[in-house]
């Protein structure tokens, strides 16, 4: 009986003892910053330009 009582006092111990965390938590959020970039930058408004003349050009 006394081992059984010495280790219902040590499981409620020892779940106390692991509850909470010792490290504060962090003040300031991570931001994480992606520069992005396309191949394709400046190259889309040319081409639906030339897209156009070229419809322009062949209504005529």
């Amino acid at each position: 009986m006394k081992k059984l009582a010495l280790a219902a006092v040590l499981s409620a111990t020892a779940t106390t003892a692991f509850a909470g965390n010792i490290a504060p938590a962090p003040v300031e959020p991570v931001v994480i910053v992606e520069d992005t970039s396309s191949s394709s930058t400046g190259i889309v408004v040319p081409i639906l330009a030339i897209i156009l003349l070229a419809a322009v050009a062949a209504s005529d």
